[in-house]
């Protein structure tokens, strides 16, 4: 009876693995049965910035038919994140599937075995304690049940410490017997259990090398034909964009600009007339391992001592009639729960290729196209075929500011391949010139190029053909439409520029008095002098790149650079063949000082009126109050005085009493005490006048602070100098 119930395991292992044993195919394949499938090709791919493309398959269904897709576990966490299908013929998506891979060290934790990935020999025989096996070494031999691995240490003949690994088992006989393992040494597992599960282990540990496949299913069911369109991101490589300028020979022709991007295919399916777009921007994503199996760690409560391990059963609670709970189906609180194969209304299946959003599909405002745009009625008949499929949980929003290049062409690029495939063609308004800023120092060949193309230029790589022969390479950054850029591809060795400057500091240009605070403005004033030398034969137009600062102004109104952008000011200067053009650059900087008039120094209000050409009512206004800030300081250092008289007095009376204390009981008491109290009575007199008087200047110095006040907050001039 154990034979014959092993032999459907032994069946259905042997079913298992063979098609673990299949070599995964990278292609998408649809299977209506185990003898037909169905292929579904990908139609649409969408590559981004941020590494990642936006895919579309479409294929045709019969009936209840599920569609198997292959893709790696990098591949499947993408996928779990973006999958959307949709039945384009009316039917709906009933499932979808997917095998789940436990990491390895979680598949081991379920063998009798204790054995990790990393298992060594001593590891692996300690793991066998207790199986019976059969132990050979040179002409002896023993069979038994393994007891031990242990390190044994021994000495030499010279005394030399020698480290060797002993078996010991104990016999059938109950005989124990130990082996020295080495080369020479076999241990064979006779115990037909440890052996199966010897056999899983190394199963697991094959499995881990072997090539990481995830199967998805999606079940569709419908009537008759229909198509299906599944799309999905994955990770890919960054387009990159490169670019060539050909120069024309006649000056008064347009350059021409050729743009191509390189795209590769490593997704591992061929590329067979795509329609290819590539988007110049980065939407936010990233990489999550949600395909993988998570555990957490659970804690282990003790079963109290008088746990009651018999099954029981519990009274029901009673319901008021309008608290009585609805089944699964019911209505409960105002909302519906309905079943997941529940079908939906279908409206009219759309026909036509769909190119609709999913993740990454649609494109927002600022989308640039090369070639011809999406129909509305198709994308309005998909989003009609999203909405038959699913129930919609979220409401779709454009990209935003992307832009994209739709290759109107269709687009074959095999497994492994790369392309270059053309997204600009434009003549475009550019003028040679030549660079130069002071950190570069030599100058530069550069064309002043305006993206005259209509079309969003991505940043890349750029090469210059001038009379049909390479000129020079450079790099280019983004260039909306109509914007006028720099570009640099060649030294320009004949042409050299010398920079002098001159630093200035100038009197106070600006005197402001307003509300009680006095502003002073001076000048810092720079010239800086580029001197440019042209030793061609032929006349150059120099752009000098002036460093613009923060807070600095041209000194001459009439001193205009032709362009400017965050860190520099453009200067186009018109050198002729060996010749010299100077170009001179004077700029100040406004500095301005401010004080409050009513606590700022004297010395300050004097430096003002050292000032030349300063006007006589601003003199006059500065110097009256000038003359009533010495009255207050005055009135200050007369009650400072009298402070300080006080405080000497008190002082000295201090002192006269001590001595007084010092002398009782002497034969001077007498005549000193009579002495010390005639001085300290003229002392309380002098403190009480300096006490009035006090009392009168701390009067008289409010009063006078009081004007101080009123005059600074009245004081109002505006003179420029």
């Amino acid at each position: 009876m154990r034979r014959r119930s092993l032999l459907p395991c032994l069946s259905l292992l042997l079913l298992l693995t063979a098609a673990v044993a299949q070599p995964a195919k990278p292609s998408t394949t649809s299977h209506a049965s185990s003898a037909e499938a169905a292929e579904l090709p990908v139609r649409r791919v969408v590559l981004y910035k941020n590494g990642v493309g936006y895919f579309e398959h479409q294929g045709r269904v019969t009936g209840n038919q599920e569609l198997n897709i292959r893709f790696t576990t990098s591949q499947l966490n993408d996928v779990l994140k973006s999958l959307t299908v949709v039945d384009l013929g009316g039917g709906q998506v009933s499932g979808v599937r997917y095998n789940s891979v436990a990491p390895l060290s979680q598949r081991l934790s379920t063998l009798r075995l204790a054995l990790d990935g990393n298992t060594d020999r001593a590891s692996f025989l300690n793991a066998l304690r207790g199986a019976r096996v059969e132990v050979r070494s040179g002409t002896a031999s023993a069979i038994g049940k393994l007891l031990s691995i242990e390190e044994v240490t021994r000495q030499d003949k010279d005394g030399n410490e020698l480290k060797s690994t002993q078996l010991s088992l104990v016999s059938d006989a109950g005989e124990l017997r130990s082996f020295e393992m080495n080369t020479a040494t076999s241990v064979k597992i006779l115990d037909g259990e440890m052996t199966r599960e010897v056999g899983r282990y190394m199963a697991l540990l094959a499995s881990a090398r072997d090539k990481d496949v995830r199967q998805m299913t999606i079940a569709t069911s419908g009537s008759g034909t229909r198509d299906v369109l599944v799309s999905y991101i994955s990770e890919v490589p960054v387009w990159k964009s490169t670019y060539r300028i050909v120069l024309p020979k006649n000056k008064d022709a347009k350059p021409l600009l050729q743009g191509w991007a390189i795209v590769d295919n490593t997704v591992g399916e061929d590329w067979k007339d795509v329609q290819l777009s590539l988007v110049a921007g980065s939407p936010q994503s990233f990489v999550e391992q949600i395909s993988q199996p998570y555990y957490v760690r659970r804690p282990v409560v003790e079963l109290p001592k008088s746990a009651q391990l018999t099954p029981q059963t519990h009274e029901g609670a009673e319901y008021a009639e309008d608290k009585a709970p609805t089944g699964l189906g019911g209505v409960a609180g105002g909302m519906v729960a309905e079943t997941l194969n529940a079908p939906a209304p279908m409206a009219k299946a759309a026909r036509s290729r769909g190119v609709g959003s999913g993740s990454g599909g649609g494109i927002g405002g600022g989308v640039y196209h090369v070639g011809n745009s999406v129909a509305t009625d198709q994308a309005n008949a998909l989003t009609e075929s999203y909405e038959q499929s699913f129930q919609a949980q979220s409401n779709g929003e454009a990209l935003g500011d992307m832009f994209q290049y739709a290759v109107h062409q269709p687009v074959t690029i095999l497994q492994n391949q790369s392309a270059l495939v053309p997204i600009v063609q434009a003549r475009v308004d550019a003028e040679k010139v030549t660079l130069w800023n002071a950190h570069e120092q030599a100058p530069v060949r550069a064309l002043w190029l305006t993206n005259s193309s209509g079309l969003t230029l991505d940043a890349g790589s750029f090469n210059i053909v001038e009379d049909g022969a390479f000129a020079g390479e450079g790099l280019l950054s983004e260039v909306h439409p109509n914007e006028r850029r720099l570009v640099s591809y060649a030294a320009d060795t004949a042409v050299r520029v010398k920079s002098q400057g001159a630093n200035e500091t100038r009197p106070y240009t600006h005197l402001r008095a307003a509300k009680g605070i006095l502003t002073l403005t001076r000048e810092l004033r720079e010239t800086r002098t580029y001197t440019v030398t042209n030793t061609d034969i032929a006349p150059r137009t120099v752009v000098i790149e002036h460093p613009a600062r923060a807070g600095w102004k041209f000194l001459d109104a009439a001193t205009k650079p032709d362009e400017t952008s965050n860190s520099y000011s453009r200067f186009r200067l018109a050198v002729a063949a060996s010749s010299t053009q100077k170009l001179e650059v004077a700029e100040y900087f406004p500095q301005q000082t401010t004080y409050a008039l009513s606590t700022v120094a004297p010395d300050v209000i004097q430096m003002v009126l050292s000032t030349r050409d300063v006007q006589p009512e601003v003199e006059a206004s500065l110097r009256k109050l000038l003359a009533k800030k010495d009255e207050v300081s005055a009135a200050e250092q007369a009650l400072k005085q009298r402070h300080e008289e006080v405080e000497r007095i008190g002082q000295e009376q201090a002192r006269l009493r001590e001595n007084m204390q010092a002398l009782k009981g002497s034969s001077e008491e007498k005549a000193l005490v009579q002495r010390y109290v005639g001085e300290l009575n003229k002392q309380e007199d002098r403190l009480e006048k300096l006490n009035a008087e006090i009392s009168a200047k701390e009067v008289e110095l409010s009063s006078l602070q009081g004007e101080y006040q009123h005059m600074a907050e009245s004081v109002t001039f505006d003179q420029i100098r």
